[in-house]
């Protein structure tokens, strides 16, 4: 779910570091300190650009399995609930569910995150895997990228829709 639960307050940005922390241990158990500090503040830096006055359009499709799964634990999972609804409530924020219960769902266990813009000779697609990340930019490897986006995007739910069930994950917890 990267990108979206960075807050303003020190006492949230602490929140937002331990679950950073917290994936990076799980997903990349070999890091050094210092290379999981390095990555951490990245991270965290990466988040103004979600939340300044300027802010780009960011849309993103979550799977309801990511809202479920306690990295850093239930309180940590708690708090990043909370941002994800805060977020999903900015006007350049678009965020859609992906629910257990999609039908046709093309994808399933992999996530990718496809940066477009106005150029489209420009876009990347990056891909993380246990290994580090990987990034194509090929024109035949993008369509392919594209067209199962717009899968995915065909199964999730609508953003009301998926507010609702990001805060009946939240009661859950």
């Amino acid at each position: 779910m990267g990108g979206l639960r960075h807050s303003e307050s020190w006492a949230h940005s602490e929140r937002r570091a331990r679950h950073v922390r917290a994936v990076f241990r799980y997903g990349s158990p070999q890091l050094l300190p210092q290379d999981l500090e390095a990555h951490v503040a990245f991270r965290l830096r990466r988040q103004h650009l979600i939340t300044e006055s300027t802010a780009t359009p960011y849309e993103a499709i979550i799977h309801e399995a990511a809202l479920r799964i306690l990295v850093g634990g239930r309180k940590t999972a708690r708090a990043q609930l909370e941002q994800l609804l805060e977020r999903s409530e900015l006007n350049h924020v678009t965020l859609r569910v992906l629910p257990f219960a999609a039908e046709d769902f093309a994808g399933a266990g992999h996530s990718m995150l496809h940066l477009h813009g106005t150029a489209p000779q420009l876009d990347t697609v990056q891909n993380d895997t246990g290994h580090g990340s990987v990034f194509f930019d090929a024109e035949p490897l993008l369509k392919r990228y594209r067209k199962r986006y717009n899968q995915v995007a065909g199964s999730a739910l609508d953003p009301a829709s998926s507010r609702d069930l990001m805060a009946q994950v939240l009661r859950e917890l």
